[in-house]
């Protein structure tokens, strides 16, 4: 016994087949790994359970979590969107305040403003 093995254990291993469980798991990451990459890697393990489910696995939603974290797969998270609406770094010139907050005018149409909001 040099690998600490005994006989009888060394023969169950030599001939054992690859049970279900295995197989099915193995086809389960295979997917995965699939819509993972189908999806350039942002679908984390709640949208690709639902498409496995659409595929008919019965499968949990922390299985292929867990799966995932075994193939060290991990989804990316993009920022959010978010509007620039003011760029104060520029070298145009800036228009005269002419107005000056004195809205009381004398006649009609000589004084125009507008709100850009």
């Amino acid at each position: 016994m040099t690998l600490h093995v005994s006989r009888s254990g060394y023969y169950k291993w030599r001939t054992e087949k690859t049970s279900t469980h295995m197989l099915r798991k193995a086809a389960i990451m295979k997917r995965i790994q699939y819509h993972f990459a189908d999806h350039q890697k942002r679908y984390g393990s709640p949208k690709i359970t639902r498409l496995l489910h659409q595929e008919g696995y019965t499968v949990t939603e922390r299985t292929v979590s867990v799966y995932m974290r075994h193939m060290k797969l991990r989804s990316i998270v993009s920022k959010t969107y978010r509007v620039q609406t003011t760029d104060s770094n520029h070298d145009h010139p800036i228009a005269p305040n002419t107005l000056n907050q004195q809205f009381k005018i004398l006649k009609p149409n000589s004084v125009w403003v507008t709100d850009i909001t």
